[in-house]
């Protein structure tokens, strides 16, 4: 039962993944910038790779074009102060070598309107 488990589990990424489109790759001195977009267009995530590795600022978007999250990597380890954004709340998790440090959110009733 559980190798039918596992199996189905990799039909089902592998169909994921053969649905997701190809990012657009640009290089930008000596970094990629990729994009990666949702099948309506909008921008998914966008970014840089150094070495085959993340690095430096990522952005990631809803399919509506609103900021779900930004953050940086430095040789591919999430680094720093991250933001997560959702209907409700703002979190901001800081990072230490991709581990996490300290969380702190705040609800959308206390967060300032422009």
């Amino acid at each position: 039962m559980k190798k039918i488990m596992i199996l189905g589990a990799l039909v089902i990424s592998a169909m994921t993944f053969a649905q997701t489109t190809k990012p657009v790759l640009e290089q930008e001195g000596n970094l990629v910038k990729a994009t990666y977009h949702y099948d309506n267009g909008q921008i998914q995530q966008q970014g840089y790779f150094k070495d085959g590795k993340l690095e430096g600022s990522w952005v990631s978007y809803d399919t509506n074009g609103n900021k779900k999250s930004i953050g940086e990597y430095s040789n591919g380890e999430k680094t720093g102060k991250w933001f997560f954004w959702s209907n409700k709340s703002l979190s901001e998790v800081d990072y230490s070598k991709s581990r996490v440090a300290k969380i702190q959110s705040w609800k959308q009733d206390a967060l300032a309107k422009n």
